[in-house]
């Protein structure tokens, strides 16, 4: 087999585009259906996705992605913070698909989320996880992420 049939099929991260949203609303609904706060709706999530991929200025979407599908990805959403006097981070929606967890691959798509946060100058990164996870909080917190002494509390605008 040559090289470069072999190197083709390597996973790579990507910045999402349009063509990716129908495959990246299926893993967010993924992550929905295991999270207890919200119900996915499908229009929802698609909606909320589109938003970002048709505004690069309100955040960015990477894709963890092999010649056959998306294997991962990572949201992020753009914010100023005025605690750290500058721009911040929201780390929105992260999920590994499950046949390819445990492999490192969210590891290296969290090391490409630090590099472009660095290289545009933003100042922080938060994240929210799921309570009852503690797979996902140990991830994070081996990756160099903390608990805060903030209290997550929303109010649903209708």
């Amino acid at each position: 087999m040559p090289d470069q049939e072999l190197t083709s099929d390597t996973p790579r991260i990507e910045t999402a585009t349009i063509e990716d949203l129908d495959e990246i609303t299926e893993l967010v609904m993924e992550l929905l259906e295991i999270q207890g706060d919200f119900t996915p709706i499908r229009e929802n999530q698609m909606n909320g996705l589109r938003l970002i991929l048709e505004a690069p200025n309100r955040g960015r979407i990477f894709i963890l992605r092999n010649d056959h599908s998306i294997i991962g990805i990572v949201n992020l959403l753009f914010t100023i913070s005025t605690a750290v006097g500058g721009m911040v981070i929201l780390l929105e929606d992260f999920i590994i698909h499950p046949t390819h967890r445990g492999q490192g691959y969210g590891s290296r798509l969290l090391k490409h989320v630090y590099k472009f946060a660095h290289d545009k100058k933003f100042m922080r990164i938060t994240l929210l996880t799921d309570k009852i996870s503690s797979d996902s909080q140990k991830f994070f917190q081996a990756q160099g992420f903390h608990h805060s002494s903030m209290i997550p509390m929303r109010k649903m605008v209708e």
